[in-house]
């Protein structure tokens, strides 16, 4: 009886072992992961290709819409589809002063976003209008591509995403070296495997040297 109850034991310890490390595995390397989910696309079946574990879309077009903002805006994917997508690592300033239903209004994240921008929030509005405006400049060009997962964290149809410019840059990184963006909202490994920890590390340089 001793003997069955020890083997259970390590059992157990085994089990505990393969999660344990399945968890470290998912949190340390997801790159790696990612790279095993990798797959061309299907012509056939209209199935975009997978890199990085992202859904990969070329060809996409800007879609003018009132609520388009630097970091949130919709895209019209080639299928035809029109989403609203989110960036990744960028966080934009509001554009104007707003206020909503109930007296609730945006009047202290703009405020947020100055103290961390280092500029008074009159000003830090004005850096999101150029950030709007020229956001839609650089996506109003055709060969913009989207990586997504369909992460819709707000439940509103807001998906994140990277973004890739017509002239082959990241958009967040972009915004963010420009001084058009802090490093504020959720971050991800990028398509290309680049870990999270090291864009947010790299895009926090060039935070510093943009306030600068």
């Amino acid at each position: 009886m001793a003997i069955q109850a020890k083997g259970q034991t390590w059992q157990y310890v085994g089990l505990l072992v393969v999660a344990l490390a399945a968890w470290g595995i998912q949190r340390w390397k997801p790159e790696w992961l990612r790279g095993l989910r990798d797959q061309p696309a299907q012509v056939e079946t209209g199935e975009p290709a997978v890199v990085g574990g992202y859904e990969k879309f070329e060809g996409c077009r800007w879609v003018e819409h009132r609520q388009n903002d630097g970091d949130s805006f919709r895209l019209k994917l080639p299928d035809g589809r029109v989403e609203q997508f989110r960036l990744y690592f960028a966080d934009c300033p509001e554009s104007a002063f707003k206020s909503y239903g109930g007296g609730r209004n945006n009047h202290e994240r703009i405020h947020d976003q100055a103290r961390d921008m280092g500029t008074t929030d009159q000003e830090v509005v004005e850096i999101g209008k150029e950030a709007k405006r020229r956001v839609a400049e650089a996506l109003s060009g055709e060969g913009v591509t989207i990586f997504t997962e369909w992460d819709e964290p707000f439940g509103d149809r807001r998906f994140h995403a990277f973004v890739r410019t017509p002239d082959d840059k990241w958009l967040h990184q972009w915004l963010v070296e420009e001084g058009l963006a802090r490093v504020h909202t959720k971050g991800a490994p990028l398509p290309d495997g680049t870990p999270e920890v090291s864009q947010k590390r790299k895009l926090e340089d060039l935070e510093r040297s943009a306030r600068r």
